[in-house]
Order: structure tokens, then C-alpha cells, then sequence
């Protein structure tokens, strides 16, 4: 071997012992895969072309002269994913504790460029002490080139960010800024700050999981949309969420082959109860409407009176928006509002279209609600849906209610198709609380009350808690038996494929933040 090519093989073996074997034992020891362990996972076996390896900092204050890695705790390069090309970097915490500084982030800097320019995704596995204080503001200056960059590539290429380890302070808002964020079950925490400032500040004695875990931010603050229970299924999981998406913004969803059955679901004729107060599982309709096992639902654990998530249908991806009346009746509340309008934006960004299974007997009253701004976080939902170009259809299984049943992609805001079953009840508010107000007088001067207010709760729902009075007028296109859901759906997305919606031309809309 010439020495040219021996010095080269020699940096190649020392970049790709990244901190050395003692401290590839520490990640081991933890339950942790090291960076360049989780890229062979991710990606497609022998796809991986790095970019950078050779980088280093350049800084000499507080001993850094004499803690020169090549990579500088970073790896960046590209390969595909089950054939599909990706962007990807990880933080090697076997390195400088996969600090960020001026090196590191030129190095994510670079493929996020690239990832934009090619329009294919970019994905981060984040796991780093945060900001490398010995080189002070270039530090920050680093966090700073990513963060526009994740602006100016949302809704252009998708993003999405692993939390392999810690996260914390500045560096939490790379991943917000992403589609989607996976942790792992405890091993990763996110949070702005740690639990000793926590503990200083507002003498809460927390640990890090409890303040910024997985199961934290997938159940409590929603930040988080996956949980796993370790680094092989939050890989798995990753490559699972983007065989639903497209490449960029200019691509169509991804499809499989699909041969037509008998598309009937007659179990569906039998899963609403006899009582509207009864509560049923909406994963049942969804499962049955969608091909076989292809729903992945998305912040499964957070707000869970509202189901999201991506499925096929006849091979086609498309995204799920429920009510579950197994949940809180199914109502919409700050959280669920705020769950479902991320969700609609992010399928509308990329042209992936939208199912809807509408129940819900409105927003949830209270002054908890009021003080928390469900005002404005119920009109984020209706700001997403309105502004969506993408096909949209809507299945009323039970209950529209009020506002919400406007907010739930209703015609009145650009829904393509409506479908109600049966046992829809389009209404103002539900029968007994309209009849109390609409024959107030007639029932409080009746000799039986209660007998009266029945009688006028019967009447009112003869009249509105149906679905015909609201098909008379078109705003639903069909009255559908429940067997038909998924043959109907078939049908109004194949007539939908060739939509072309445009908004009106302007810099971007002011939604209710």
C-alpha cells in the first residue's frame, strides 16, 4: 500500500472509532447505539456515502487544541431507504459529548442544503450535551444556520428528527421545527431546561425523564409523536412514517398495488349503540375503511379524543382524522384541536389526502377551556382544513354538533364529499338541550314537565337529529348505509385524484397561533 493510500486508510479507521472504543463501551453500557450503528439500521444495506468525515473544528481556547476528532461529533452523508434517497445526520455522543459547534453544524448545515436542492427528506438522530461551550457564540450561531433551515424547508422536503439521547436547551427547536419527532423510552429527554435549574427556580424535585421523557412529551405536552421502547423500533418506526410520504412537495403519495375485492364491511351496520350516549372504539371504523393493518396512528398517547394518523387506501397513503367517542365523548378541547390542525397542515403540505370520521357533540365547556385559549386553538383546526387544497372527505357516523360539526371538514368549509350514515345527528346542539330552550315556556306550564320535555326532545329530533334535513340542502352529498363506508370512500378518492384547488394568491395567511 503507498503511503498516500495508507495515511488515508489510517484517518478512515480513526474517524470511524469516532471517541474510541472506551467510550463506544460507555453508549453500549446504556442501552445506546452509537451514530454510526443507527445510520446502518436506518438506512438500505450498503447505500450509506458520507459527507465530511474529515471535518474538524478549529478551535484552540480552554484545551480544545488537544481534542481534535475527525467528524467533530457528527456524522452527514446520504443513502436510500427501502430505494427511496434520504438526507441523514446523527450526533455521535462518543465524541466531544456530540456537542454542537461551528464544525458540527456546517456539517448538518450541508446536507440540509442538499436534502433541499435534490427534494428529498432529511432526517436527524439527535443525541448531544448540547452547545459546545469552549467555543462560545459560534455555538449559537450554529443552532441559529439550522433553525432557518428548518423553516425554510418545511412544507418543501419532510423532516424528521430522532431523539436518541439527551436534547436539551437551544437544541430542542430543531426537532420542533420538524414534521415529527420519535423518542426513546428511557433513554432521550427533551426539555428547555434541565431539573437542577428546574429545582433552583421552582424548587420542584423532577428527573429527567419525568420533566423531559418520552412518555412525558408523547402523553402530556404532545411535543413528542412517537414513543418507542428502544433505538431499533424508533429506526423502524421512522422508516415505517415515510413510506407514507412522499419525497417533497411536488411528488404524489406513495402507492401499492392493489386488486379490488368485495369492498363491503357489513360488521360496520352494527357498531353504533342504540343510545347516542353510548361510547364506541372509532378504530374499529377506521380499521375496517382502510386496507388491512395499514393505520399508523401519530400522537397515539396525547389528546386522545382525537385519532390522527396515515393509512392506505387501495394502496393509495392518505391521512386520518377521527373523533373518538371512547375519549372525552369524542368532544374538541385545546389539545385535540391543536393534535388535528398540525396533522391536517402537514398531509396538505404533502398532497396527501384526507379521510375524515366525524362524531362529535362539540367543544368541551369550562373555564379551564375558555382560559386556555380553546378559541383560538379550536380555530387553528378550522383555519387547516379551510385551507387545505387537498381531496377531502367526510364520514358523519354519529354526532355533529354545533360549531364543531362546521370545524370537522364540514362542506360549508371546502370538503369535496360528504358522507352521513344513518344514525347521523346534524344539529345545533343535542335534542334535550335544544327542546329545554326552543319550548322553555310550554314545558315549565305543562302539567308534567318532564313528560312534556320528552315529548318536545322527541319532536326536535324527528325534525333535526337526523341526516335528511341536512342532505335535502346538499351539505351532505350522500346518506350512506355503514357497509358502504369503504366502497364510497374508494370511489370519491379515485374521482378526487385529478383536484386542482389553488388559494388565493398572497405571502402566507395569519392563522390564529
Amino acid at each position: 500500500m503507498s503511503t498516500g493510500a495508507q495515511i488515508l486508510q489510517e484517518k478512515i479507521d480513526q474517524a470511524l472509532t469516532g471517541g474510541g472504543e472506551k467510550r463506544i463501551a460507555s453508549q453500549h453500557a446504556k442501552n445506546k447505539l452509537t451514530a454510526r450503528e443507527r445510520i446502518h439500521f436506518l438506512l438500505d444495506e450498503g447505500s450509506f456515502e458520507e459527507i465530511g468525515m474529515m471535518v474538524t473544528h478549529r478551535s484552540t481556547d480552554f484545551g480544545l487544541d488537544e481534542q481534535v476528532f475527525l467528524g467533530d461529533g457528527v456524522i452527514t452523508g446520504y443513502g436510500t431507504i427501502h430505494g427511496r434517497q434520504v438526507y441523514v445526520f446523527a450526533q455521535d455522543f462518543t465524541v466531544l459529548g456530540g456537542s454542537l459547534a461551528e464544525a458540527h453544524a456546517q456539517k448538518i448545515c450541508r446536507v440540509m442544503d442538499l436534502a433541499m436542492q435534490n427534494g428529498a427528506p432529511i432526517i436527524g438522530l439527535n443525541d448531544s450535551g448540547g452547545a459546545r461551550i469552549q467555543e462560545g457564540v459560534v455555538s449559537l450561531a450554529g443552532y441559529a444556520d439550522i433553525f432557518y433551515r428548518n423553516v425554510r424547508s418545511s412544507g418543501v422536503i419532510p423532516q424528521l428528527s430522532g431523539i436518541m439521547g439527551p436534547c436539551a436547551g437551544g437544541a430542542v427547536y430543531s426537532p420542533a421545527l420538524t414534521d415529527f419527532i420519535f423518542m426513546v423510552e428511557n433513554s432521550s429527554y427533551m426539555f428547555v431546561t434541565g431539573p437542577n435549574v428546574v429545582k433552583t427556580v421552582t424548587h420542584e424535585d423532577v428527573s429527567s425523564e419525568e420533566l423531559g421523557g418520552a412518555a412525558a412529551h408523547s402523553s402530556k405536552s404532545g411535543v413528542s409523536h412517537f414513543s418507542c421502547e428502544n433505538e431499533l423500533a424508533c429506526i423502524e418506526h421512522l422508516k415505517k412514517v415515510l413510506s407514507y410520504i412522499p419525497q417533497n412537495c411536488e411528488e404524489e403519495v406513495p402507492r401499492l398495488t392493489y386488486t379490488a375485492t368485495d369492498e363491503s364491511r357489513m360488521a360496520l351496520n352494527d357498531i353504533i349503540p342504540d343510545s347516542s350516549n353510548q361510547p364506541y372504539d372509532m378504530h374499529e371504523v377506521i380499521s375496517s375503511c382502510m386496507d388491512t393493518e395499514s393505520f399508523l396512528e401519530v400522537h397515539k398517547a396525547f389528546a386522545e379524543n382525537i385519532i390522527v394518523g396515515f393509512a392506505r387506501l387501495a394502496g393509495r397513503s392518505i391521512g386520518v382524522v377521527a373523533n373518538q367517542p371512547a375519549h372525552l365523548a369524542g368532544v374538541l378541547d385545546v389539545n385535540s384541536s391543536i393534535k388535528a390542525a398540525r396533522f391536517v397542515r402537514f398531509c396538505d403540505c404533502f398532497n396527501i389526502p384526507l379521510v375524515v370520521f366525524e362524531d362529535v357533540p362539540g367543544f368541551l365547556p369550562g373555564t379551564d377551556q375558555e382560559w386556555s385559549g380553546v378559541i383560538n386553538h379550536g380555530a387553528k383546526l378550522l383555519y387547516a382544513f379551510s385551507e387545505a387544497t387537498v381531496p377531502r372527505v367526510t364520514v358523519i357516523t354519529r354526532k355533529a354538533y354545533g360549531g364543531a360539526y362546521d370545524v370537522m371538514n364540514s362542506k360549508h368549509i371546502g370538503a369535496d364529499m360528504n358522507y352521513a350514515w344513518p344514525t347521523a345527528e346534524i344539529a345545533v346542539m343535542g335534542a334535550k338541550g335544544a327542546a329545554e330552550i326552543i319550548f322553555k315556556n310550554e314545558i315549565k306550564s305543562a302539567a308534567y314537565p318532564e313528560a312534556k320535555l320528552k315529548e318536545k326532545e322527541a319532536e326536535y329530533a324527528e325534525k333535526f337529529a337526523t341526516p335528511y334535513r341536512a342532505a335535502s340542502r346538499g351539505y351532505v352529498d350522500e346518506v350512506i348505509l355503514p357497509s358502504e363506508t369503504r366502497k364510497k370512500l374508494i370511489s370519491a378518492m379515485k374521482m378526487l385524484e385529478n383536484k386542482v384547488a389553488e388559494l388565493p394568491r398572497k405571502k402566507h395567511g395569519n392563522i390564529p397561533l
